[in-house]
This record gives C-alpha cells, structure tokens and sequence, in this order.
C-alpha cells in the first residue's frame, strides 16, 4: 500500500553502499502539523537513490512512499522508503513515475484488488 507526505525538504544525506552492494540514502521532509513540525526520515534504495539528485533542500516536494516493517532479534523496526519524489514547484523533470520496487519477501501485491476480502 503507498502513502503519500507533503512537505519541505530539509536534509538529503549522501549515498551509502554496503559491501554487499546495497545502497541507500536518506531525506528528511519537514511536514506542518499544527504547532509541532514534524521531520520525516524517509530512506530510497538501489535505483531509486537517483530520484534524489536534482532535489535541494528548501524545496516542497510530494513524497510517495511504502511501510516496511521487520524484526531483528526480539525488536520490530520500521522504514519508510520512498519510491516516488514530486516536486511542488511544476517541475515534472524530476519526478520519479516509476512503480514500487518488488521485493521477495513481500508476496502481497500493493495494490488492494487481489485482496480477496
């Protein structure tokens, strides 16, 4: 299922890659929500770090995102990972259309029509 914020960038982070070749990088989106702005770490991997680029802090963005969730040794830990970036200024060049990446472990399509409930 994909989830949408709308905010101001504030920070992007460099590109991290991992000896096993994964790589990754972060953005932080600061959303308005009443008296108390929230900053929002949203994490793109392997082909999607691109998508940050041409982005700038200061910049209004839309950010189309999925919940990932996972558990490590008695822990659960939750990402937000970003597979879409539109930016509020017009500027479609930097948008990224492409779909959500598929992810093995995850045999559920995001889409809510093959739900059979």
């Amino acid at each position: 299922m994909a989830y949408e914020l709308t905010g101001k960038i504030k920070l992007i982070q460099e590109t991290k890659t991992f000896d096993s070749g994964f790589t990754k990088r972060e953005m932080v989106v600061v959303v308005e929500d009443g008296r108390y702005p929230q900053q929002i770490n949203i994490e793109f991997i392997q082909d999607k770090v691109a998508l940050l680029d041409n982005l700038r802090p200061g910049q209004d963005v839309t950010v189309t995102f999925d919940i990932r969730g996972r558990e490590y040794n008695g822990r659960y830990f939750n990402n937000l990972q970003g597979w879409k970036v539109a930016t509020l200024d017009g500027d479609d060049a930097l948008a990224g259309e492409q779909q959500p990446p598929s992810f093995a472990n995850n045999p559920l399509p995001d889409d809510d029509e093959d739900i059979p409930f």
